[in-house]
């Protein structure tokens, strides 16, 4: 097959040659790239986000306590209550236009400018799709979508800069769980962490330089505001933590900065055990107290503004901080389908792709 032309290696397998007459149609020789983001329930009413909040909360990878404890609470107490929370959250953030969240919104854009740059370096040789690791579509969906599709090849590409045990892993664990049942399974890549990418860093800090430009007084502090995990998971091998701090870094070395103007802290704690510090919603309260009367917050972590970014920190994290005293805050949006963000990520995957399309 392999010495197969082009032409020959899209076909269907019974226009080949030699090929019985009742050989059932396969098509073959593309390669397909699958982005992948976190999620997104289907609506904010109590049943879609009850769905969602249990697939999400069941997995080990994001709450690793014994199933025994875990699943009892989770089912009996927090699925009766937090739905109702989390839809409220949802549904200020809504795309009503669209009927779909934010993140949905966003990733379908730039899983259609990524398809459009791939379209126009390789042709038609390459399929672009994404998928989500809870709710839908679903990994599955789109796995089985690329191989009808003809792809034997398949670059999964988590949306994450940084690498997490809880969204990484968890994306490709899914991804591989995806090929368990398939005869012939295609050849697959992952794509690696890009949190110290040039081009990503390159968008990451053109983002901020617009956005300081727009301001009338300049912000005292930036704050790069990543994803929480409990401190444990540090502690147990997961590079996450590390891998954040080289993010702001070499933010701040692209900027030109000071330490002083930029600093990391993590939000979105969930449960009773330490999660990695500090507290967004703490550090930006400290800041006001000792005299930071103006920050900016940017979040390095996620490829695309979500419920974490849109409400967390324009609501609650925003709200901590003025009741401390601060006066201006303001919120740098994610990377999304900015077009330094689309050319970071396609090199990215056309790094990836190498030895397959040349």
């Amino acid at each position: 097959m392999n010495m197969m032309s082009e032409t020959q290696a899209a076909a269907p397998a019974n226009d080949l040659p030699h090929a019985p007459a009742d050989h059932p149609k396969v098509s073959f020789g593309k390669v397909g790239i699958l982005l992948a983001n976190l999620g997104t329930p289907d609506h904010y009413s109590y049943w879609p986000m009850r769905r969602y909040l249990n697939e999400f909360l069941s997995d080990r990878r994001v709450i690793d306590y014994s199933p025994w404890i875990w699943q009892p609470l989770l089912q009996l107490i927090i699925l009766t209550k937090r739905p109702f929370s989390s839809g409220a959250n949802y549904k200020s953030i809504w795309n009503e236009e669209l009927n779909e969240s934010p993140l949905m919104t966003i990733t379908k854009a730039q899983t259609a400018l990524m398809a459009e740059k791939m379209a126009a370096r390789y042709g038609d040789r390459v399929v672009v799709d994404f998928c989500m690791r809870y709710g839908n579509p679903s990994t599955k969906s789109k796995v089985d979508a690329l191989i009808a599709q003809g792809c034997t090849k398949i670059l999964f590409f988590p949306l994450y800069p940084q690498y997490a045990g809880a969204t990484s892993a968890t994306a490709c664990d899914q991804f591989f769980r995806s090929l368990e049942n398939i005869k012939w399974q295609p050849i697959v890549r992952t794509v690696e962490p890009y949190y110290e990418s040039p081009a990503y860093i390159e968008a990451l800090a053109q983002s901020v330089e617009r956005a300081y430009a727009g301001l009338e007084n300049r912000p005292d502090v930036l704050v790069c505001s990543y994803h929480g995990v409990p401190k444990r998971y540090l502690l147990e091998g997961d590079p996450y933590h590390c891998q954040c701090q080289k993010t702001t870094r070499l933010l701040r070395e692209r900027l030109g900065w000071d330490k002083t103007e930029i600093v990391t802290t993590f939000q979105s704690r969930f449960g009773p055990e330490e999660w990695l510090k500090p507290y967004t919603v703490e550090e930006v309260a400290r800041l006001a107290e000792h005299g930071k009367k103006r920050i900016a917050v940017v979040a390095p972590a996620f490829s695309a503004d979500c419920i974490e970014t849109l409400e967390e920190i324009n609501e609650e994290i925003k709200e901590s901080f003025e009741h401390a005293g601060g006066e201006e805050f303001t919120y740098i949006p994610c990377l999304n389908d900015d077009s330094a963000h689309i050319d970071a990520l396609a090199g990215v995957v056309e790094d990836n792709l190498k030895g397959w399309l040349e």
